[in-house]
C-alpha cells in the first residue's frame, strides 16, 4: 500500500489483479478516491491514463457478509444492463479477499449528479426540477417491467410473505436499538401488521430507491442507478412507498435525511403516485400503507444511528440531531394510515 492508496483499497494490488484477469484494460498507473456520500459499502473513482471505474467494496471492519454482498450487488446490475433500465456497465468481479482484503467489484464511471439536497436540486430551477423527478418515476416503472425470469434473476430473492418479512426484519432491527420510549411505535408497527395489503405480482426491487441514489446527467436524463445493495424480488410498491415518502417536504434543510422535496418544481407525493399507477398499470390504491411502511423503516435506521450516538460508536458531524428526527417519521407513518 502507498501513501495514495484510498482507505480500504490497495491500488497496486488492485492492478495486478486487472492485469492478470483483463490484459489491456489498464493503461498507466492506478489512482483511487473514496467518493463520499456512501453511508455503508464503500466507493472509489479509480482512474489511468485514460479509463475511469468504480469500485465497491464492503466497509472497513464489515462483520456481516450479507449485508454487503458483493456478488449480489454485481449479479444484479450485470442482469440489467443492457435492459431499459440505466446501470454501469459491469466490468469484473472478485471474491478473492487477498486481493484488497475484501470482496468487490468494478464497473464503468459513469457521468452524472446524484442530488442530495433541495438547496442542490434548486439550481435545476422548477421546470426542470419537475422533469427530473418525474423522470425517476419512469425509471422506476422500467425497472419493474423487467422480467425477472429472462435477465437470470428469477431465484434473486423470496417473494412470498415479502411484507409479513420486511416488518419483522425492521421490528427486529428496532428491537436490537431501543434505548429510550419512542412514544407512537408499537402503535405504528402493529396497524401496519393488521393492514397488510395483497401484493402485486412481484419484480425486482431496488429497496432503497430515490433521487441521491441515482446519476443525473447534463441534459436532467438518468445516467445510472446505484446502490443495488438492498434489492431484491419482492412487492414492487414498496419502492413507490418509499420514494413517495421522501417527496414528502418536512422542512428539513441539511440533515443526514437525504431529501430535495422542497425544491420549486418538485412533483407532490400525489403527482408521483398518479404517474406510476398510470405508467404501469398497477393498482396503487393502498399506498398509503406502503408510504407508512417507508415511515417506520426509516424511523427504525435513524433510531439506530441514534443509538450508536449515544454510544459513542459514531463518527462525524450531524449525528447528534438524528434522534430529534425519529418521533417526527413516527408521526407521520401514523397519520399516512389514519388519513387514509
Amino acid at each position: 500500500m502507498t501513501s495514495a492508496d484510498p482507505p480500504g483499497l490497495d491500488l497496486r494490488r488492485l492492478q495486478n489483479h486487472l492485469e492478470q484477469e483483463r490484459p489491456g484494460l489498464v493503461d498507466g498507473e492506478l489512482h483511487g478516491k473514496l467518493i463520499e456520500g456512501g453511508r455503508s459499502n464503500l466507493t472509489y473513482r479509480v482512474t489511468g491514463d485514460s479509463v475511469r471505474w468504480v469500485v465497491r467494496r464492503p466497509p472497513l471492519g464489515h462483520v456481516l457478509a450479507t449485508a454487503h454482498d458483493m456478488k449480489r450487488e454485481h449479479r444484479v446490475i450485470e442482469a440489467l444492463h443492457g435492459t431499459a433500465v440505466p446501470v454501469p456497465a459491469p466490468l469484473l468481479l472478485c471474491e478473492d479477499e487477498a486481493v484488497i482484503g475484501a470482496p468487490f467489484y468494478v464497473m464503468e464511471y459513469v457521468d452524472g449528479v446524484p442530488y442530495r439536497s433541495a438547496e442542490q436540486l434548486s439550481a435545476l430551477g422548477p421546470d426542470r426540477t419537475r422533469a427530473t423527478v418525474l423522470g425517476l418515476v419512469d425509471t422506476l416503472v422500467d425497472l419493474h417491467a423487467v422480467d425477472p425470469e429472462a435477465v437470470g434473476l428469477g431465484d434473486f430473492g423470496r417473494p412470498e410473505g415479502f411484507l409479513e418479512r420486511q416488518l419483522r426484519r425492521w421490528w427486529k432491527q428496532l428491537d436490537s436499538s431501543r434505548g429510550r420510549e419512542l412514544p407512537g411505535i408499537d402503535e405504528l408497527h402493529e396497524v401496519l401488521g393488521r393492514g397488510l395489503p395483497r401484493s402485486p405480482a412481484p419484480t425486482v426491487v431496488h429497496g432503497d430507491y430515490r433521487l441521491d441514489n441515482v446519476l443525473v446527467g447534463a441534459d436532467d436524463e438518468i445516467k445510472a442507478v446505484l446502490d443495488w445493495e438492498m434489492s431484491t424480488l419482492g412487492d414492487p410498491l414498496t419502492d413507490l412507498g418509499l420514494l413517495a415518502m421522501y417527496s414528502c417536504d418536512l422542512g428539513l434543510r441539511k440533515t443526514a435525511v437525504s431529501t430535495t422535496s422542497g425544491a420549486p418544481g418538485h412533483p407532490s407525493p400525489a403527482e408521483l403516485i398518479e404517474r406510476y399507477a398510470r405508467r404501469s398499470g398497477r393498482d396503487t390504491s393502498a399506498i398509503s400503507w406502503y408510504t407508512a411502511f417507508a415511515w417506520f423503516k426509516l424511523a427504525v435506521i435513524l433510531e439506530g444511528i441514534h443509538h450508536r450516538y449515544t454510544l459513542g460508536q459514531t463518527v462525524g458531524a450531524g449525528f447528534d440531531r438524528i434522534g430529534e428526527l425519529v418521533p417526527l417519521f413516527i408521526e407521520n407513518g401514523l397519520s399516512t394510515l389514519q388519513e387514509s
